[in-house]
C-alpha cells in the first residue's frame, strides 16, 4: 500500500517554513481537522500543514493488536466528507482494524489532498510572542495557530505500585499486546475495567488462566445506548476540562455496553473481579488482607494520557495537571486561543473528533483572521 506522505519542506535545510496554522497528527482528530480548514478556504501549504510522526497513514489504529478485527471493534465512526464503509470491500468484518483504518485514512488524505508530511516528529514548541517555533526531528516551522491532535497512543499510563520492580515474571501494557497464544501455559493478571481489558481478558482466558482485577466495580450496562446517553457523557467529561480538571474517559462515564460476548464471558466465569491489590511481589501480586496470587505476567489495561509533552514550554497545564479548556467544543485553550486541542477530553472518541475537528477548525481561522 503505497504512502500518501509528502516530505517534510523543511528536512534539508534550518530554514523555517512559514504556515498559518500547523496541525499535529493525523489520525481522526487530525484529518478532520484538515478537511474542515480546507473546507473554511484555508491552503494547504502556506494556510496549513499537517504533521504526522507515523510513516504512513493510520493513526493510532495501525498498532493495534491483530485480533482485533472490524467485527470486534467498538465502532469506528466516519471523517467528514467520505463514508468508512465504502472502502471495505463486500463489507468484510473479519479485516483487520490495523489494515482497514490506514486503508480508509490514506484514501481520505488522497481524496482531499491533504498533504500530510510524515514521518515527521514535533519535538517541541515555542512561543515567540507572535508565532510558534515548531521544532521537529526533520525541519523548523512557524505557525500563527496549532491544533493538536495526537491522541494517547504514545503515552501509555501504567499506576506505580509498591513492588513493582522486583516481579520477576513480565509486565505489559495494552499498547504491546498482540497474540493470545503469547500467554500459554502463563497465569495472566489482567488489571483494568474498560473496553480494552474486557476484549483481552476474553481473548487471554481461552487459553490460559487469568485474575481479572480493577480499582472499582465495573459498571455494565443493559439496555440500548441512546443519543441522549452520549450527550449527556460527553457533557460530563466536558463539565471536567471546562473547569481544569484532567479529563476523564467518556467510558469511565457511560460504563460497558452488555454485548452478548460479555454475557457469554458471564456464563464462562471469566468476570470474576478481584479489588485491586495492595503491592507487587517477585512471584505475583498481594491483596491488603494478604492473600496473594502467583502470576507470569501482569497486563496493564489502565488506559493512556494525553501525549502533550511538546506543549510544555507553552505552561498549559493547571497545578493539578489539567487544562482550563474553552470554546464551543472545549478544544480552545484558555490560557492561549491560538491553541486546540482536538481529541483531548470530551472530543477524546472518534464521533467527538469529528465534531471538534470542525469546531477548531472554524474558531481558529476566525481568531487569527484567516
Amino acid at each position: 500500500m503505497a504512502s500518501h506522505s509528502h516530505s517534510s519542506p523543511g528536512q534539508s535545510t534550518q530554514a523555517i517554513y512559514k504556515t498559518n496554522i500547523v496541525v499535529i497528527g493525523a489520525g481522526q482528530a487530525g484529518l478532520s481537522s484538515a478537511y474542515h480548514l480546507s473546507k473554511l478556504g484555508v491552503p494547504a501549504g502556506k494556510g496549513f500543514v499537517v504533521l504526522d510522526q507515523s510513516p504512513r497513514p493510520g493513526g493510532a489504529w495501525q498498532h493495534r493488536w491483530p485480533s482485533l478485527t472490524l467485527s470486534t471493534v467498538n465502532r469506528i465512526h466516519d471523517l467528514p466528507g467520505m463514508r468508512f464503509a465504502d472502502t471495505i470491500a463486500d463489507g468484510d468484518t473479519t479485516v483487520q482494524a490495523s489494515v482497514a483504518v490506514p486503508h480508509y485514512f490514506e484514501a481520505y488524505e488522497r481524496a482531499f489532498d491533504l498533504q500530510v508530511y510524515r514521518p515527521v516528529k514535533v519535538v517541541v514548541i515555542c512561543d515567540r510572542v507572535d508565532r510558534f517555533r515548531v521544532e521537529t526531528d526533520r525541519g523548523l516551522f512557524s505557525a500563527q495557530g496549532i491544533i493538536n491532535a495526537t491522541g494517547t497512543w504514545e503515552t501509555p499510563y501504567i499506576p506505580e505500585y509498591p513492588g513493582a520492580q522486583r516481579f520477576q515474571g513480565t509486565q505489559l501494557h495494552t499498547k504491546d499486546y498482540r497474540s493470545a497464544d503469547a500467554f500459554l501455559g502463563k497465569h495472566v493478571v489482567i488489571v483494568g475495567a474498560g473496553i480494552s481489558a474486557i476484549q483481552l481478558l476474553d481473548e487471554i482466558s481461552r487459553v490460559t488462566t487469568t485474575t481479572w482485577v480493577t480499582r472499582r466495580p465495573p459498571a455494565f450496562r443493559e439496555g440500548s445506548f441512546t443519543e441522549e446517553d452520549g450527550r449527556a457523557a460527553v457533557a460530563m467529561v466536558e463539565d471536567r476540562v471546562r473547569r481544569g480538571l484532567p479529563p476523564a474517559s467518556v467510558v469511565s462515564v457511560t460504563g460497558l455496553p452488555l454485548t452478548p460476548a460479555i454475557t457469554a464471558m458471564q456464563a464462562r466465569g471469566v468476570l470474576n473481579r478481584q479489588p485491586m491489590f495492595s503491592e507487587i511481589t517477585e512471584q505475583g501480586v498481594r491483596w491488603a488482607d494478604g492473600h496473594t496470587v502467583n502470576a507470569d505476567v501482569i497486563l496493564w489495561c489502565t488506559g493512556f494520557r494525553s501525549s502533550l509533552d511538546h506543549l510544555l514550554p507553552l505552561m498549559l497545564r493547571e497545578p493539578n495537571g489539567g487544562i482550563v479548556m474553552a470554546g464551543r467544543l472545549a478544544t480552545q485553550v484558555a490560557k492561549d486561543p491560538r491553541i486546540h486541542l482536538v481529541g483531548y477530553g470530551p472530543s477524546a472518541s472518534t464521533i467527538g473528533a469529528n465534531r471538534a475537528g470542525r469546531s477548531a477548525a472554524s474558531e481558529l481561522k476566525q481568531h487569527l483572521g484567516l
